[in-house]
């Protein structure tokens, strides 16, 4: 079978089975360290508490995309 027809297979799947096809494939490229995962989860953990408790404000997705675009237009 060659690319095109494994192309061709693919997408003839569920929605679903795809999903877990396309992530399959993603991490057949970029296996996951233990440790990076570890210290990720760290960090998530302390911005969530940041702010849970207020030291540090939430910006909308929105607004950061706009700035992105805005900084990256000229």
């Amino acid at each position: 079978m060659n690319t095109e027809e494994l192309f061709n297979e693919a997408v003839s799947l569920p929605v679903e089975e795809r999903a877990l096809l396309v992530d399959s494939l993603l991490r057949s490229l970029n296996q996951p360290e233990a440790e990076i995962d570890k210290e990720w989860a760290a960090v998530a953990k302390q911005r969530l508490a940041e702010l849970r408790s207020g030291v540090v404000d939430a910006v909308p997705g929105q607004e950061v995309f706009d700035k992105v675009r805005k900084r990256f237009e000229k």
